[in-house]
């Protein structure tokens, strides 16, 4: 089950979206993707536990290529970490749990 606190996004919405929320950490995914399914679990609990501190968006590559293609990701799963509009982080490939943790939430400060 996904978490209510996710927000979808599209290519169309992307700018907005990343100028919106303070700090967004956008999942780049595909429902074929074993790894993408891996971390969705703890991807939908961080949305929980940190709401109101950091926003995650989910985005299906398969729908919406634009994104992926604008920013050069060549495999997913991968989270772009946004703070402030601009891109500080790139986290490529299923991490476990913690170590996503700590990535996800390290421009918190």
């Amino acid at each position: 089950m996904t978490s209510p606190h996710l927000v979808t996004l599209t290519d169309d919405g992307f700018d907005t979206a990343v100028k919106q929320h303070p700090y967004l950490v956008v999942d780049l995914w595909a429902e074929w993707c074993a790894p993408c399914r891996a971390i969705a679990p703890a991807i939908d609990e961080f949305s929980v536990k940190y709401a109101g501190k950091i926003t995650f968006g989910k985005m299906n590559t398969d729908e919406q290529p634009n994104t992926m293609q604008r920013f050069g990701v060549m495999g997913i799963p991968t989270l772009l970490v946004f703070k402030d509009g601009k891109l500080v982080d790139t986290i490529v490939g299923a991490k476990p749990k913690a170590v996503l943790e700590k990535l996800v939430t390290k421009h918190l400060t």
